[in-house]
């Protein structure tokens, strides 16, 4: 049988068509598909978060600890390094965290594993000395970066270029002074910190501030809020008020404190936006948050 060329022209037409229809599936599959986001952020690690995965003990991530000797290490007192056991996902973004005034590294243990298991090396310190200022608790954050970056026996899963610091009372007005001092640094979580300086202007790293409506020793009246309320405005920030707490309340294990910790953390040392919607909206006001204040959407 004889095609008319018109005939023909229109199914070719209707086959082009199609490819190119076919064409445009699989290019916007590749855009969806499992690898593309990663492929965008680099520093993606684990699954897509939910609520009960951020609040969950632990995360995704099997964690295993190394002791690091103060007899090894210069600036600060020693301390553990959680990380996780996997080396099949790159490097991982890190943070060290800081105890309070006459406290040790056993305060905010509880954080090692719990952050570590989200996909981080996290490093809990002791001080050179129970009672170091905040000026010098800041200064032996930095230290513990830089063995943890430089030294330690898990450097090579570490990406030096991401890196925050967190830190309880002293400690953490300590992470403050560390942010002041490094302004590289990703991510800083001061939790119901304590320091005689109450204004930070010169800060340039995202800071998220934990205080504690009980406080009776850091009183967010005098600490908290005047440390949130002096960043600058262009900064992305927020402030967590915890409800029902204690200046103490950080020294055990908090589903709230780790829940924002872990947003705050993905979201500026993994560049992760997979977490803003757990801090954008700002969160509301409920049993355990006694007011959330910040910047949305963030900028970094």
């Amino acid at each position: 049988m004889q095609v008319h060329p018109h005939t023909r022209s229109r199914r070719a037409g209707r086959l082009a068509g199609a490819a190119a229809a076919l064409a445009a599936l699989l290019g916007l599959a590749g855009l969806t598909g499992p690898g593309a986001h990663a492929a965008d952020n680099p520093y993606e690690r684990g699954p897509a978060p939910t609520t009960s995965s951020i609040e969950a003990a632990r995360g995704p991530y099997a964690v295993s600890q190394t002791s690091v000797s103060s007899l090894l290490v210069t600036g600060f007192g020693g301390g553990t390094i959680y990380y996780p056991t996997t080396t099949g996902d790159g490097t991982f973004g890190a943070v060290a965290i800081s105890p309070g005034f006459t406290a040790y590294e056993s305060s905010i243990s509880w954080l090692g594993p719990r952050l570590a298991s989200q996909g981080f090396v996290v490093f809990t310190i002791d001080t050179l000395t129970t009672l170091d200022q905040p000026d010098s608790r800041g200064r032996q954050l930095l230290a513990a970066l830089d063995y943890l970056t430089q030294r330690s026996s898990v450097r090579g899963r570490v990406d030096s270029s991401r890196l925050g610091v967190m830190g309880h009372s002293m400690g953490g007005g300590g992470s403050l002074e560390a942010a002041k001092s490094r302004p590289a640094l990703q991510a800083a979580i001061p939790l119901t910190p304590w320091n005689t300086d109450k204004t930070w202007p010169e800060l340039r790293t995202p800071t998220l501030v934990i205080g504690a409506d009980g406080d009776t020793i850091a009183p967010v009246a005098t600490h908290s809020e005047p440390f949130y309320s002096s960043l600058p405005s262009g900064l992305d920030r927020a402030y967590l008020e915890l409800n029902g707490a204690t200046h103490f309340t950080p020294n055990s294990s908090n589903t709230t404190i780790a829940k924002y910790s872990i947003s705050w953390l993905k979201r500026f040392i993994d560049n992760d936006t997979r977490y803003e919607q757990f801090l954008c909206p700002l969160p509301r006001p409920s049993a355990t948050i006694e007011e959330y204040r910040g910047n949305c959407p963030h900028t970094g």
